[in-house]
């Protein structure tokens, strides 16, 4: 007997025939790519390791979803593209999603997985870090010789009455100032930290915690801390020079450092006077701040146009050519603010909406952990393809976002995609390359 209670809309015609909309499909999926997460998660063990060390409090006789499953769930409709909570309340009963989690029947709902979120402490904080960082160290198949530590900040608008909420006065809003650290594309940290401090705060107490772990690992590995000039406070170096850990840092320009360039910006300034082409020169020199306690390693560079001067300046305990350590070191820590994009942009690190601070910081990391499983994603089973360097909304609309059928039966669960779809060779050559 046909359904009449489903409602349908008209949009518009082809030729004689009428084009009617209605949501009464059946069991099809628009996110049967979700399927390749899991082959992704199941070959790094990423939510095996989370849930290792994510302490459940919840009384056992009462858990219907394991804390496991809880996370499967939210991880893989992040990268999926489903950033709330709320959204669970639907998507529980998406069959794709259901069989990526490994259950037959509906998921948690969006109260469930609120509730995980309201229960974070700072020990889960630390442990979901330590979980980065040995998946950092499980995707090198050798011995590094030399880690560079990308830091950088950022800011995330709060709207509400959120914990440690503090106005700040540069982004004009209330705010969060979490904490980044990266080597390469690989995330190793992201800590939240109220707009009240200082931005170069627990700074060195996350790079020690860091260097240990990783220096468990490989003791002979050289570290090199990178960062802009916000981060160059006088107590960073000196412990940086006290572990032994190296830096190249941005150095906020002053008078004493104008002083010093003072004649090499008049003779680039001339030279562009004579020949109207814009002036570069890098140099170098030794500096010691009043609030130093020795004099460390600077370079200059200098340029001047049609805007005038422009100077930058970098301290730094490397030694060698400077134009390279400026030029191709310094310079590159750009890319790391194109990884805080993806992680905060594409995977939702700027959903800051629960009441509790330390909720906020689980929302922070379970966007870096998608973030983490959606990179090896690339690396493992992209690579060779046209989207082996893609970013993550890209992975997700063209690899992710596939619709699909469901069809289950005692025996299989098949996945029914359209057959027409423009990467369908790059989807088997994905699920091939991530066979156990």
């Amino acid at each position: 007997m046909p359904n009449c209670t489903v409602e349908s809309i008209e949009l518009g015609r082809v030729g004689r025939r009428v084009i009617e909309a209605s949501f009464d499909g059946g069991d099809l999926s628009s996110d049967a790519g979700v399927l390749l997460l899991r082959r992704a998660d199941e070959h790094i063990g990423l939510t095996r390791a989370v849930a290792k060390v994510f302490a459940d409090r919840r009384r056992a006789a009462s858990v219907t979803h394991a804390a496991g499953d809880l996370f499967r769930q939210r991880l893989y409709a992040l990268c999926c593209g489903w950033e709330d909570v709320t959204d669970h309340n639907t998507l529980r009963h998406d069959l794709a999603l259901q069989t990526a989690v490994g259950r037959d029947g509906a998921l948690a709902s969006g109260p469930t997985l609120y509730h995980l979120e309201a229960t974070c402490t700072p020990a889960h904080t630390a442990a979901l870090h330590g979980v980065l960082l040995d998946q950092f160290i499980a995707s090198r198949a050798e011995t590094p010789q030399e880690l560079i530590l990308d830091i950088d900040a950022t800011h995330i608008p709060l709207h509400g009455k959120q914990e440690k909420a503090h106005f700040h006065r540069y982004y004009d809003n209330y705010c969060y100032l979490p904490l980044y650290v990266f080597c390469g594309q690989d995330l190793l940290a992201c800590v939240l930290r109220p707009s009240s401090r200082d931005p170069a705060s627990v700074l060195s107490a996350l790079i020690k915690l860091i260097a240990q772990r990783l220096r468990q690992k490989w003791p002979q590995v050289r570290l090199i801390v990178r960062g802009d000039s916000g981060f160059c406070r006088p107590a960073a170096l000196r412990r940086f020079d006290k572990w032994g850990i190296h830096y190249i840092i941005g150095l906020q320009k002053n008078a004493a450092l104008l002083k010093r360039v003072e004649l090499a910006e008049l003779a680039i300034a001339d030279a562009y006077a004579a020949t109207g082409i814009k002036q570069h020169m890098i140099s170098e020199f030794d500096y010691a701040a009043g609030t130093w306690e020795h004099e460390r390693h600077v370079i200059a560079r200098l340029e001047h146009d049609a805007r005038g001067a422009n100077p930058r300046f970098v301290v730094t305990s490397l030694h060698g050519d400077c134009e390279a350590l400026y030029e191709q070191l310094y310079c590159a820590r750009g890319e790391a603010e194109n990884r805080i994009k993806e992680a905060q942009l594409d995977l939702f690190g700027r959903r800051a909406s629960c009441h509790k601070f330390q909720g906020n910081q689980l929302r922070l990391l379970l966007a870096a952990l998608a973030y983490t499983l959606m990179i090896h994603l690339r690396r493992l089973a992209l690579d060779g393809t046209e989207l082996e360097r893609a970013c993550t909304a890209t992975i997700r609309t063209k690899l992710l976002k596939i619709g699909a059928a469901i069809v289950r039966n005692t025996r299989r669960i098949r996945v029914l995609m359209a057959s027409h779809h423009p990467l369908k060779r790059v989807f088997f050559a994905a699920a091939r390359a991530l066979a156990p």
